[in-house]
């Protein structure tokens, strides 16, 4: 569960979430924050789904053809294998 919980996509979502966050007190609510706050959510949908995508891969299963890891699922079988020796 470490490994995708500090994964660099969700440290990065959660601190950029956190940054959007803390200055919201400050300005105003207009089309830019809701664009900030729209590419802060689509930001954090990537992340978790490329978490799924990896814990499919390392279980055995295929993940689909947009995905980053697509082809090289083997990777993740291997050292999912290792993990449990």
């Amino acid at each position: 569960m470490r490994k995708y919980l500090l994964g660099t996509g969700i440290i990065g979502a959660v601190t950029s979430g956190w940054s959007l966050l803390k200055g919201s007190d400050a300005q105003p609510f207009t089309w830019r924050v809701a664009l900030a706050w729209l590419s802060w959510g689509i930001t954090f949908a990537l992340s978790i789904g490329m978490i799924l995508d990896i814990r499919r891969a390392s279980h055995g299963g295929t993940v689909s053809e947009d995905s980053p890891i697509s082809g090289r699922e083997h990777r993740f079988v291997k050292a999912a294998t290792a993990a449990k020796r």
